[in-house]
């Protein structure tokens, strides 16, 4: 009976193509499973070597870096924190130039329900300004440093006018809308008239929510407020002399001032709950995102913010 695949002789040219792709294709599934073993491996020493959440009473610190956006998995964070006994109070620590209206509001708020519910002080570090100062002012007590800069009470939209851009590159927009104001304002025109009035109002709403506030949980009056709303910012020292904040200090002064206001014990555990660490197939999604970012050449910071803002930056008052 004739082999149906008969060996390749070993002059024949094909045959030894074939075989050595045979041979490279092996070794290509042994690295591929390999590299599975090693995912696998990874992922069960992450498991079990990774530090895990302790038992008992502690203080949970929830950390607001960078630029503030509304976040869904954060407000469960803090529905949650609310709700466990274990928990004695809630450290804010602060190190943003602020974000989003929404965002900032969104923090507030939730700070307004889990303050109701367990002791909450705010750690303003390098800088709580605009959104994050509205997220500070949630607490029931606010700690910055002396050189640390809080403030720039305010509101800011940002238009980029780019009409001569475009007209210089050869590029005409047109646009067919449902109303005047549908889809204003426009990038190749200058913001005037109907159009700037209608985000002049926006910012001025959302404005006036942010003073009303700041007087408020600060027990200004709101004439003292608006002389602080001018998008200004200023250093711990002088943010305690106007009234922004209420001492002096960092995480140490906070704890004494829980134990000495709410009876939480100084040597209680403090326990970063967001954002939270990651492990297992979670940090090594997180390494595999970060190389596909690199890869495909995009930035690793933070998302762009457009529209309505409570941010500060250099250059504009916010």
């Amino acid at each position: 009976m004739t082999d149906p695949n008969p060996a390749a002789p070993a002059s024949d040219p094909h045959g030894v193509i074939a075989a050595e792709t045979f041979r490279k294709s092996r070794g290509l599934w042994r690295i591929l499973a390999f590299m599975a073993l090693a995912i696998a491996v990874i992922v069960g020493v992450g498991r079990f070597a990774l530090p895990e959440a302790g038992s008992g009473d502690y203080v949970a610190r929830l950390v607001v870096d960078g630029a503030i956006a509304s976040d869904p998995d954060r407000l469960a964070a803090m529905t949650a924190l609310a709700e466990d006994d274990a928990v004695k109070a809630v450290i804010i620590a602060i190190n943003s130039p602020g974000g989003t209206t929404a965002g900032g509001e969104e923090l507030y708020e939730a700070l307004g329900q889990l303050r109701a519910a367990k002791p909450t002080v705010a750690v303003i570090k390098e800088l709580g300004a605009s959104a994050a100062y509205m997220t500070a002012i949630g607490t029931d007590r606010i700690f910055a440093r002396r050189l640390s800069i809080v403030g720039s009470i305010g509101v800011l939209y940002q238009h980029v006018n780019a009409g001569k851009l475009l007209d210089t590159i050869g590029v005409d927009l047109d646009k067919v809308a449902s109303g005047p104001l549908k889809a204003e304002p426009d990038v190749n025109e200058p913001l005037s008239g109907a159009p700037r009035a209608s985000i002049a109002a926006l910012v001025d709403d959302s404005f006036q929510w942010f003073v009303d506030i700041v007087a408020e949980r600060r027990g200004l009056s709101r004439s003292q407020t608006l002389a602080l709303a001018d998008g200004r910012i200023v250093t711990g020292r002088i943010g305690l002399e106007s009234g922004l904040i209420d001492e002096i200090g960092g995480e140490l002064e906070a704890m004494a001032w829980l134990e000495a206001s709410h009876d939480v014990a100084a040597d209680l555990d403090i326990r970063t709950i967001w954002p939270r660490p990651d492990q297992g197939f979670d940090l090594i999604g997180t390494f595999l995102n970060g190389q596909a970012r690199s890869m495909l050449g995009l930035p690793q910071g933070p998302i762009t913010l457009d529209g309505l803002v409570s941010l500060w930056q250099v250059g504009a008052a916010s």
